[in-house]
């Protein structure tokens, strides 16, 4: 491994970092600077929605209060790059802890079309994959 690649092994694993710090503190700003003003995300598959950065932003202000906490583990990083765009997919692990204190779980992988900017790595394209659930309702 050279020294560019081991340099965006640690920026997109940052981006990664970054993107679900975001979701688990709901910081909508934090959340912007992972996607290009175009980007797609696509949660259909958890029972969310698919739609551009701020269809979804207002979909999670909404739906993210039912619970107390949520708190995204992001691991098993697979990153390819090639020039200046990437493909990562990585395995997540996140306990959703509800008002009332019954806490769901769920699992899969998050797959994102990365490119490089003047910003460093951004995301303009996630989708989740949705592997299991355990104690909620769908």
């Amino acid at each position: 491994m050279d020294i560019q690649e081991v340099s965006d092994r640690i920026a997109v694993e940052d981006l990664l970092t970054r993107y679900a710090t975001a979701v688990d503190r709901r910081d909508w700003a934090r959340y912007r600077s992972v996607f290009t003003h175009d980007a797609e995300i696509d949660y259909t598959s958890a029972g969310g929605i698919s739609g551009n950065l701020e269809e979804v932003i207002e979909f999670l202000s909404k739906s993210l209060p039912l619970f107390e906490m949520t708190q995204h583990s992001i691991t098993n990083i697979d990153l390819e790059v090639v020039g200046d765009s990437a493909t990562v997919s990585a395995v997540f692990n996140n306990p959703l802890r509800l008002i009332d204190g019954e806490t769901w779980f769920t699992g899969g992988w998050y797959h994102h079309d990365l490119v490089r900017t003047t910003d460093g790595w951004l995301s303009r394209r996630l989708r989740e994959e949705s592997a299991w659930f355990d104690r909620a309702p769908f």
